[in-house]
């Protein structure tokens, strides 16, 4: 059997799964966010984009799934409205290997849009396309020039794990 079809969290709410065990990637993720910032102004005061197209890489499933797209999307906001800019349309692109638990993804995004335009105010945010992207990311998953920014927390360690 190939790794990529083994490999997952364990999925639902369960005592052992991902989603009530996953506060050390929120940790990291945290860390992680001045970078994220800086990227994301970089390429926003650059481009000015009319649509927003970000991609996590090995998105899993619980409260950290939409964790780094909130926070993307909350600072794009900030910064569209210090330069009197349109908020950008978002596609946001959830990826992580087939056997991830993409039911609980899915269940859970209108709760997300929900929370996300009730916190940015409704009228103000452009609107927010979520898809999701089954595939191991060793191989290519998106057509080219199609992303602005890709994301991708604890999930790149496997590398060595796979090729070694």
């Amino acid at each position: 059997m190939k790794i990529d079809q083994v490999l997952h969290m364990n999925e639902g709410m369960g005592e052992a799964s991902y989603a009530r065990n996953s506060l050390l990637q929120q940790k990291a993720i945290s860390i992680a966010k001045p970078m994220i910032e800086e990227a994301i102004t970089t390429l926003y005061c650059n481009t000015l984009p009319r649509n927003l197209a970000i991609a996590d890489l090995g998105c899993s499933s619980g409260p950290n799934t939409f964790f780094v797209v909130t926070q993307i999307i909350k600072f794009v906001e900030t910064l569209s409205q210090q330069l009197n800019r349109p908020s950008p349309e978002y596609q946001v692109l959830l990826n992580d290997l087939p056997a991830n638990d993409f039911n609980s993804i899915f269940k859970s995004i209108p709760t997300f849009k929900h929370e996300l335009y009730n916190e940015i105010q409704a009228n103000k945010i452009g609107p927010c396309f979520i898809s999701g992207v089954p595939g191991s990311f060793y191989g290519r998953l998106f057509p080219t020039r199609s992303l602005h920014f890709v994301h991708s927390s604890y999930s790149l360690h496997w590398l060595s794990q796979v090729f070694s």
